[in-house]
């Protein structure tokens, strides 16, 4: 099983970034995909998630309205579209998969039984 996250880098504030996430080794259509991240300092957070049951996404306050997840259960893909990006999204994300049929991003995330490795996202001028 594996979660290859990519699509991070470095941007200007109020820039955009799309990170993707591909999985490996199970069949992501039968699995809630959610993407978090960890500050320097802070606790992990939940961003967003897209559920299985009928493709419904949650999203943090911080960022509702300028993220958008999506996934492509074809090319076994879930994605990440961050725009108007600030120095607080700066940190490193993850993606991580859940077999419950609705995901939540509340919590401390132990439903998510996969994880991905990071990926760094700088937002500074």
């Amino acid at each position: 099983v594996q979660l290859q996250a990519s699509g991070g880098g470095s941007v200007q504030p109020d820039g955009s970034l799309r990170l993707s996430c591909l999985a490996s080794g199970f069949n992501m259509a039968d699995y809630s995909m959610g993407w978090f991240r960890q500050a320097p300092g802070k606790e992990r957070e939940g961003v967003s998630c897209i559920s299985m049951s009928d493709g419904s996404a949650s999203y943090a306050s911080s960022v509702k309205g300028r993220f958008t997840i999506s996934r492509d259960n074809a090319k076994k893909t879930v994605y990440l579209q961050m725009d108007s990006l600030n120095s607080e999204d700066t940190a490193v994300y993850y993606c991580a998969a859940t077999a419950w049929l609705t995901c939540r991003i509340s919590g401390d995330g132990y439903e998510y039984a996969y994880w991905g490795q990071e990926t760094q996202v700088t937002v500074s001028s």
